[in-house]
């Protein structure tokens, strides 16, 4: 009986050791998943529900309210040591997911691990983020767009501390999740063990394949993905279904085209899915700003969503339990009535499981948004994590974009958990509008700049979270501010906000009417010339450019002085500037200018022949001019070339100058 009842244990010993031998090969949660770089290849874990205790960042913000984040360096640092610098001092066990800085230096940092005295990472701040250092390889670090940004993640079991051998430091984020005491996290090692390597060659190849099809990742190893295609023709006020499935399974790829079906200002083909038979969609998102695109155009090229080769694509896992369906809606009211929309699904027979979420997608429009409220991306209840934040930014005055000043904050289980230096710097940019920074449309694999049209008040970012996903366990608060402090300037901001989450999120998300998602262009453009206004050409000789600024009635006017004498090669002196405009249409040209004694007289010209009256600039003593009318042209959306010349100058002038401030397209059609 004995041997009987032995056997028999062993046979229910084997029975469940073969279960949970299986379960591990196929659970994203296996018992062997450590929180660290697995996270940056794992995709197949991105909907996994996180187990961290603590999702934080310790940055630069300035503590009082103001916009001081980083400029002064008052804030930029927990405390002072001898010879440094703390940035942080963390308990574990953890993980450093992110450090960023629009500023780095010369000077060392240096990082200590459970409280050993001597540092086991010592580098020079900029090289963190150069590729050069074994830690710290591309492309889990980079620069761009103004910002330096390194996602090489740094493990401790019981503590980690960051000091910087400088008297002084400027703007940070440093990003990183505490983890329940028994998690098996091992404190980094300058000599990284051969399985180290492997994940880390995996996490390098899979942030080198933006575009490319990375289904494979996030899917489980073993899974058998389908490859689902339709070609659905979409009319006007109709809706397709592009993907449909009654069986459990997980959704691990998304390619949609032709992209440009989905262009346009109108916002009105609208994405839906929806999970397990739900009446209300978990995806509600105009379809072209669900891939990235800004304003109407394709406008990334992300590691899991853009567009690429005339495609869209999107890579986020969405598993569900019985049921899914994904379709498109037209909402068209001009162009074409009808579209062919090509798609393929990559599907994984693998359904939901207990600690996986749902994915939802929840577009939000403010316009405007509200005085003293801050631009709010999402607010749930319940248990899930935010996995992709993208933003549209308009502002109602033209030349504009003070709002990006505004601080992203993340309030998690009722505490402040993260609070930002700067719209631009939690996109990992850094420096809107300067020349080589923020300046233009920029795409890296978690992050990167929509577009910065100064002209148009326009800018917008996208980030998406890997290892850094902002977790909550009771609820969230994603918000940006629109305005340097105070929230005090009105904009129209559009939000899109990518997470998983244990049940449908309490915050209601619903598409405003149709008419209510176009994107609004400016009427009046004004074009900084003292600024960056792009230079088409100006005369071939015996012209002078410099950028200049005098005080009138106490205020300063900053301008661009073109000084010429004699004749150009080919007649008058000119200048030509490229001014791009947001739509075409009958546009009145004016000109903000200084004039004075040495200036002359100023004619716009297209096609060789003046299409307006003659300004003169002559005045006995300098004084600014404000919207001088120099002609009514019809131009066409994108750019146009503005051509000026100096016709002459008024006999009592001493020379045949041009102190320009601006050009002022105002539509009047």
């Amino acid at each position: 009986m004995k041997s009987k009842a032995l056997f028999k244990f062993a046979l229910v010993c084997i029975a469940v050791f073969c279960f949970l031998s299986l379960f591990a090969s196929w659970s994203p949660a296996g018992e062997d998943f450590v929180p660290g770089i697995e996270e940056l290849y794992r995709l197949d874990r991105l909907a996994v529900l996180r187990e961290s205790v603590e999702v934080a960042s310790q940055s630069s913000y300035d503590r009082t309210g103001g916009n001081n984040d980083g400029f002064g360096g008052e804030y930029s640092y927990v405390r002072k040591e001898d010879g440094g610098l703390v940035l942080v001092d963390l308990k574990g066990p953890g993980v450093i997911y992110r450090i960023w800085t629009p500023t780095p230096t010369e000077d060392v940092m240096e990082f200590y691990f459970d409280g050993s005295s001597e540092p086991a990472i010592k580098v020079k701040f900029r090289e963190i983020f150069m590729g050069g250092h074994p830690v710290f390889v591309r492309p889990l670090v980079g620069y761009g767009a103004g910002g330096f940004y390194s996602y090489a993640p740094l493990p401790y079991e019981k503590s980690c501390k960051i000091v910087i051998r400088a008297e002084r430091i400027q703007f940070y984020q440093i990003n990183y999740a505490t983890y329940p005491k028994e998690t098996a996290i091992k404190t980094f090692s300058a000599e990284a063990s051969g399985e180290y390597r492997r994940h880390l060659e995996k996490a390098m190849q899979l942030f080198d394949s933006c575009g490319a099809d990375i289904s494979a990742y996030a899917a489980s190893p073993e899974a058998k993905i389908e490859r689902l295609s339709s070609s659905k023709v979409l009319k006007t006020g109709e809706a397709v279904t592009v993907f449909e499935a009654d069986r459990p399974g997980r959704i691990v790829g998304i390619r949609m085209g032709p992209a440009e079906a989905f262009s346009g200002k109108g916002r009105d083909i609208v994405l839906r899915a929806y999970w397990d038979g739900e009446k209300e969609p978990a995806i509600l998102s105009p379809a072209g700003d669900f891939f990235g695109y800004a304003w109407g155009e394709p406008a990334v090229k992300s590691l899991l969503i853009g567009t690429a080769d005339g495609a869209n694509y999107c890579y986020y896992p969405m598993p569900f339990d019985k049921s899914a369906r994904i379709e498109l809606v037209s909402e068209r009211d001009s162009g074409a009535k009808q579209t062919t929309i090509r798609t393929e699904v990559m599907f994984a027979p693998i359904g939901r499981r207990e600690n996986e979420g749902k994915f939802y997608a929840i577009w939000r429009r403010e316009n405007p948004t509200t005085k003293g409220e801050p631009f709010t991306f999402i607010k749930t209840k319940g248990r899930g994590h935010i996995v992709g934040c993208i933003q549209q930014s308009q502002g109602f005055e033209s030349g504009n974009t003070y709002f990006f000043e505004g601080d992203d904050q993340t309030t998690i289980d009722g505490k402040l958990a993260v609070h930002g230096t700067g719209s631009e710097d939690f996109y990992n940019g850094g420096w809107y509008d300067v020349p080589g920074r923020w300046e233009a449309r920029r795409s890296f694999p978690l992050s990167g700049c929509l577009g910065y049209k100064k002209h148009l008040g326009r800018t917008g970012g996208y980030r998406l979270f890997l290892g850094d996903a902002y977790a909550y366990r009771k609820n969230i608060l994603q918000t940006i501010e629109h305005a340097p402090t105070g929230n005090e300037l009105l904009n129209d901001y559009c939000g899109l906000t990518f997470l998983y989450s244990q049940e449908r999120p309490t915050f209601e998300f619903k598409l405003p009417e149709a008419g209510e998602r176009k994107v609004i262009d400016l009427k009046r453009i004004v074009f900084a010339t003292w600024w960056n206004v792009p230079i088409y050409a100006f005369s071939f000789r015996d012209t002078t450019l410099t950028k200049a600024g005098e005080e009138f009635d106490d205020k300063e006017v900053r301008f661009l002085s073109m000084k010429a004498k004699g004749d150009d090669w080919f007649g008058h002196h000119f200048i030509c500037f490229t001014c791009e405009l947001p739509a075409a249409g009958k546009y009145k040209v004016s000109i903000d200018v200084i004039k004075g004694p040495g200036q002359g007289k100023v004619q716009l010209f297209m096609d060789e022949a003046p299409v307006g009256p003659i300004v003169d600039m002559y005045a006995e003593k300098r004084q600014h001019a404000a919207n001088e009318h120099i002609g009514t042209l019809d131009l066409n959306e994108g750019a146009n070339n503005l051509l000026f010349k100096l016709v002459g100058k008024n006999e009592k002038s001493e020379g045949l100058g041009l102190d320009l401030t601006g050009i002022i397209c105002e539509r009047v059609d």
